[in-house]
Parts: structure tokens; sequence; C-alpha cells
């Protein structure tokens, strides 16, 4: 049964507990967004870099987050850095494989066309690789970010101090109300991200929904009017 009293009693405590899982949140996947961009683009026209990169980002993701959690409160203590190193680094295997297959996405004939055109490697890569490359791009962001807000929740086994939502989950985990409180919440920001991405997915790719709607209208066969 729910305890509708303790929810209202303690509003503020998790607006604050949700604010601080958005906060650990945003950290992680703009640090490692800039990373992996970086480690992308070098990787993009060499094979044998990008496939250790993958690979060692592969075998990362792997590892049990709380194994990794562990490990790092060894080094550093309970600690923001403590959290925020295995969040950005569970980012990598996802970012950099949809930023580099976006960029492989570019059709040939497009790519030709941008050098017959006298384009430099940067500016093709800039003018025409890049924006053809968003959709896979912010498609990455929002698994990146779905994947985030879920690690997040076990970060308060580095203290009570940190976990967002996670705190209302572990605190007293006999209490159905509060650990509720914690799951439903961390759902409610996973769908939240989710829609926010793909919103802005559609804003950045106009030509997408414009493409989409014109495709059915090709593909119906011409009418007959006869009888």
């Amino acid at each position: 049964m729910i305890d509708w009293g303790w929810i209202v009693d303690h509003l503020g405590a998790i607006a604050g507990k949700a604010g601080q899982h958005i906060e650990l949140t945003a950290i992680a996947l703009a640090v490692g967004f800039a990373l992996s961009f970086a480690l992308a683009l070098w990787a993009f026209r060499r094979p044998r870099i990008y496939f250790v990169v993958a690979g060692l980002g592969s075998v990362f993701y792997t590892i049990p987050s709380v194994a990794v959690f562990a490990v790092f409160i060894v080094i550093s203590g309970p600690s923001l850095l403590t959290i925020e190193i295995p969040l950005v680094m569970y980012t990598f295997v996802i970012y950099i494989r949809n930023i580099v297959a976006g960029l492989n996405a570019t059709p040939p004939d497009v790519a030709e066309a941008a050098d017959g055109m006298g384009l430099t490697p940067r500016q093709r890569l800039i003018q025409v690789e890049l924006p053809l490359a968003v959709p896979l791009i912010v498609a990455g962001t929002r698994l990146a970010s779905v994947s985030t807000i879920g690690l997040v929740t076990i970060t308060v086994l580095v203290g009570v101090a940190f976990g967002g939502l996670g705190f209302f989950i572990t605190e007293r985990p006999f209490f159905p109300t509060e650990v509720l409180v914690g799951a439903l919440g961390s759902v409610l920001l996973a769908v939240g991200a989710d829609l926010l991405f793909a919103r802005l997915q559609q804003r950045l790719t106009p030509w997408a929904r414009v493409a989409s709607a014109i495709e059915p209208i090709s593909a119906n066969p011409a009418r007959s009017d006869a009888g």
C-alpha cells in the first residue's frame, strides 16, 4: 500500500534527489560525448584504431557495473570522480559506434560529389558527413541517456550522498512506498530523456520528416478511374 502522506512530506527530498540524478547523468553524457566524438573522428578513417577502441569499449561494457564502482571506490574513495569515471566509460561503446556508423553512412555518390566540388576532407566532414550522421548520433545519445540514468541509481553504493533517486531504493528496502518512488522516478526520467532526444532528432533532421511524408505517396500505385 502506498503511503501518500510520506510522499507529500518528502516532496522536497524527492525533488532534490531527482535533480541530483539529472545532474550526474548530464555530466556523464556531456563528458562522454566530448571524449567519444574526438575518438570517433580519430578512428573514422582508421579501421585498425576503430576496432581497438570499439573493442576496448565493448570489453568494459561487459563488466558488471557494481564491480566497477567497487574498484573505483578503492582507488579514489567516495567522490564524484569515482561515480563519473565509470559512467563516462560506459557511454564510450554506445557513442563511438553510433558516431562512426553515422559518418560511414554517407552515400558514396554524395562523397564523390563533394570531392568533385573541391571540398577538402575537413570541409566534407563538416558540411556533408556530420549533418548526415546526426540521426545516428542522436540515436546513440538517446540510448546512452537511458542507460546512464539506470546506472546512476546504483551509484548510491559509493555513498549515501550520491545515487540520485536510487537513494530511496536502498535506504529502506522494506518500505514499498520509498522503493516505488525511487524506481518509478528513475523510469520517468528515462522515458522523459528518450522523448526529449527524440524531439531533438526531429528538430535537427527536418528532411527526415519530409522524406517519410513523401514516401507513402510515391509508394502508392496510380489510382485507376476505370469502372
